[in-house]
């Protein structure tokens, strides 16, 4: 990849991180009940049993009202852990109102490490996944730490369909790409729903 769209990438994540700190929080609380309300009506989420999520930082859209409303639907939910020995991979481990949450070295929030309560990739209906932004053809730029590029390699040999949950102004025109990108076949904003397959 060349030099300029490493800093193009820079860039954009910084602006559009930005727009995002930007956002009032009831602005912010707008958008959460919106977005949840939107995807537990989405077939694919309406449909699952196993579905990955996410908890927010750094002003991304709350995913709290609809991992509630998961919950309430009788979902299994999933959080991501960071492997303990396979660096830069993730794990999903299952996620109750009962589950006591710890802060991993990202200081991210993370269910405790217990391997009976492991969900594996090939259990997974749906993943929600966090993004920085998006372009109009699906492509996804992340935080930078390719947690999620390496989790998404396989997703369709897996068999969980993955989708990414942002603000209406984390869109982009364009995105530079790079070799390990994985293009999302669903973004799902607070006013709109796009799907690429």
């Amino acid at each position: 990849m060349s030099q300029p769209s490493l800093l193009d990438r820079h860039s954009i994540r910084q602006h559009v991180r930005h727009l995002r700190r930007a956002l009032t929080e009831e602005q912010q609380i707008q958008a959460a009940g919106l977005l949840a309300e939107h995807a537990v009506n989405f077939a694919p989420l309406a449909n699952a049993r196993y579905i990955a999520l996410f908890l927010s930082v750094d002003n991304e859209l709350n995913t709290r009202p609809l991992i509630a409303r998961l919950w309430q639907k009788k979902k299994q939910v999933s959080l991501p852990v960071l492997h303990p020995f396979s660096a830069g991979h993730l794990l999903f481990l299952r996620y109750t109102p009962e589950t006591v949450l710890t802060t991993n070295k990202l200081r991210i929030l993370e269910p405790p490490l217990d391997i009976r309560q492991l969900i594996t990739l090939d259990q997974l209906d749906v993943m929600i996944v966090p993004l920085v932004a998006f372009d109009s053809s699906g492509q996804r730029l992340g935080m930078g730490g390719g947690f999620y590029d390496r989790t998404l390699q396989n997703w369709r040999q897996h068999g969980f369909l993955p989708v990414g949950v942002a603000h209406d102004c984390q869109q982009v025109e364009y995105l530079p790409t790079a070799e390990w990108d994985v293009p999302l076949p669903v973004v799902m904003t607070p006013s709109r729903l796009w799907q690429w397959e």
